[in-house]
């Protein structure tokens, strides 16, 4: 690694705005495409792209991505007699824990994203973030204005759970973290991200 690469530049004022702008075209990306799905394919037939293979299709989705849902594989073991009997409190409680988790989550990713220094060595891992918060986001919003999540897009050929943009950037956000995290990053350039406390004395002591 060269020494430009290990060069820390943490993130500026400027590089913060950026990051924002970009997040903002992203989620209005996937806010459009469901308003668009909405508007067009609400209570119609789905419209097939390649037939027997990939058409748009809406959804109304009560659970997480591609409809994976914690908190309705715990109902089905635990059968909470008060969810059995009242729907619309097991629905509003399924909304309460996705939101607060997503909340804690985007946190984090704010929390880490400061932390990350601003370089070429570390712009793969700043983008990972980026997709991880702007999907989380893109979805929470759903969430809190309709009570539920828009998917539409359906691989009809392999029944895959329907999904949509904000499902892409997740997913894409996390297969480049498996890749960031098995070939790309060393045990010293997570040591930047997270300095041991020795380190940080060191530094505020040549301050």
């Amino acid at each position: 690694m060269s020494s430009n690469n290990n060069k820390v530049n943490y993130k500026s004022g400027k590089i913060m705005l950026f990051s924002t702008v970009l997040s903002f075209i992203l989620i209005g990306l996937d806010q459009i495409t469901k308003y668009l799905v909405a508007v067009n394919l609400k209570g119609q037939p789905s419209f097939s792209l390649i037939d027997g293979v990939f058409e748009f299709k809406y959804l109304e989705n009560q659970s997480a991505a591609f409809s994976l849902d914690l908190v309705s594989i715990i109902q089905r073991i635990f059968r909470f007699s008060y969810f059995e009997n009242n729907p619309s409190a097991f629905l509003m409680c399924k909304m309460i824990f996705f939101v607060v988790i997503t909340l804690v989550v985007l946190i984090v990713i704010v929390i880490l994203y400061r932390r990350i220094p601003w370089n070429r060595h570390y712009m793969f891992m700043n983008l990972i973030l980026i997709g991880f918060f702007c999907g989380a986001l893109g979805n929470l919003i759903d969430r809190i204005v309709h009570n539920y999540v828009i998917d539409f897009f359906y691989f009809s050929l392999i029944n895959f759970p329907i999904f949509n943009v904000a499902d892409i950037y997740v997913t894409v956000a996390a297969i480049a973290l498996i890749i960031a995290v098995f070939f790309i990053y060393k045990d010293e350039d997570y040591n930047v991200i997270f300095p041991s406390k020795s380190k940080q004395a060191n530094e505020q002591k040549e301050k």
